[in-house]
């Protein structure tokens, strides 16, 4: 198994947008999630939604969701709560002039299924002092399993099915 982001370098981000222009960006913010401190992770989380996510979707969205995944299924990440509700944001969020960019979100998204179920499953460990960390992932990833299961739109209903 390799280091967490490290198929980060086999893309590229160059080629890609987000809300505000090129996508090049992206893996410093993905990596200040993996590995900064709590106010460096929580600021990046936000950059990363506002980028990628909110309102539409970009050909930038479908590559940051497998990493996003990676992310949420890495115990050092220290919102994984945060990373799993932003790929809940990007499983409702869509872009009306491009479809095929928001199946691919959505498709890579829902893809993670097999990950949120094992968050979901996850055991408590509690920790003095406030909800456990694990509770907070354990929540968000119900959340997040529910919508992968309950997910339809105009954009993956309006395509054929993937491999067709």
């Amino acid at each position: 198994m390799g280091t967490v982001l490290g198929a980060m370098r086999n893309v590229r981000w160059h080629e890609l947008q987000h809300a505000y222009g090129s996508a090049s960006q992206v893996p410093g913010v993905l990596s200040r999630i993996a590995w900064g401190d709590a106010p460096t992770s929580d600021e990046a989380l936000s950059d990363l939604e506002r980028w990628i996510s909110t309102p539409p979707v970009f050909d930038s969205t479908a590559a940051t969701v497998p990493f996003l995944w990676e992310l949420a299924a890495t115990d050092s990440v220290r919102d994984r709560a945060g990373v799993l509700d932003l790929l809940a944001t990007i499983l409702a969020a869509g872009n009306a002039e491009h479809p095929a960019w928001t199946r691919a979100a959505h498709d890579a998204g829902a893809a993670g299924r097999a990950t949120a179920a094992r968050l979901a499953a996850a055991p408590d460990t509690p920790e003095a002092g406030g909800p456990s960390p694990a509770r907070t992932v354990r929540a968000a990833a119900t959340r997040l399993l529910a919508a992968i299961d309950r997910h339809a739109c105009p954009a993956c209903a309006g395509l054929p099915p993937r491999g067709a």
